[in-house]
């Protein structure tokens, strides 16, 4: 990303706000701010919740875990109107349908027009939560321009209202990853893993003759009776494209067989050389 798409994007997080209306649960508020900053953003706002010290609480707190900055300058307002004052656009998360109000809209496709609006526009979008007992009621619905549904099974769709935030949350960070061009994947620093580089053919031929020796050591392998079990090991390990950390592993197993019988008496038989292979390979 150019450093003019990173700050588009940085600025884009800064434009969700997720709302909380009257929290009694002051662990659901820890967990909502935990669940916010996981997925990169950080406007939490409380309406008119039961403890109005909530950020000191030691629930909402230890629920917090690594999201106390989140939980500490969370907004506190006395109505969904002050919380939505410079919001332009809200979505109505609920389970329950609604027959009159806002259009419906699922989960992934708020956070699609999450994306646009913030995309064409310059103000904020906004989830908004209800009560842990009974969610929210027509009247705040009806201050959003949509209602927002969570595809849950619906013989028991009941949902914790941080673990929503947390499914709105990611949703719509994916969605804004996705129009960023950032990666979705964790970020290594450049540093690949040098174990995880496909193995030469070199160290596959080596781990063949290795692997003939340890199963013919146990007994698996009868050398006067071979059939077609070795052509089919090698096929098998061709197959599979092996990397560095897996051959020595295999090489690791084969050790401890051919130790095991040593152990147990059997005779151990010379590792046989591939006398088609070069010098390099041997």
């Amino acid at each position: 990303m150019t450093q003019t798409q990173a700050s588009a994007f940085d600025d884009n997080f800064h434009r969700v706000r997720f709302i909380m209306v009257q929290p009694s649960h002051p662990g659901n508020v820890g967990a909502a701010a935990r669940a916010i900053k996981t997925m990169g953003f950080g406007d939490l706002c409380l309406v008119d919740p039961l403890d109005p010290d909530v950020a000191q609480n030691p629930q909402a707190i230890s629920l917090a875990s690594g999201a106390v900055d989140v939980l500490e300058q969370a907004t506190i307002v006395p109505t969904l109107a002050h919380a939505l004052e410079p919001v332009t656009l809200a979505f109505a998360l609920t389970a329950r349908p609604r027959y009159l109000g806002p259009p419906a809209a699922d989960i992934r496709q708020t956070a699609e027009l999450s994306r646009e609006h913030l995309r064409q526009h310059a103000g904020t979008v906004a989830i908004v939560l209800g009560t842990e007992r009974v969610g929210l009621t027509n009247d705040h619905i009806s201050q959003c321009q949509y209602v927002c549904h969570i595809p849950a099974n619906p013989e028991y769709s009941s949902l914790n209202v941080a673990q929503a935030l947390q499914l709105a949350a990611w949703e719509l960070r994916y969605a804004l990853l996705a129009d960023s061009g950032a990666s979705l994947l964790p970020n290594t620093d450049g540093k690949a893993d040098p174990g995880k580089e496909l193995a030469p053919q070199a160290k596959v031929q080596a781990l063949l003759q290795h692997w003939e020796q340890a199963i013919e050591s146990v007994k698996f392998l009868d050398p006067k009776h071979p059939k077609k079990l070795v052509p089919r090991m090698q096929h098998l390990f061709g197959r599979a494209q092996l990397s560095l950390d897996e051959v020595d592993m295999l090489r690791g197993l084969c050790t401890a067989m051919i130790k095991t019988a040593k152990t147990a008496g059997h005779p151990i038989p010379e590792q046989r050389k591939d006398e088609s292979a070069g010098p390099e390979q041997r």
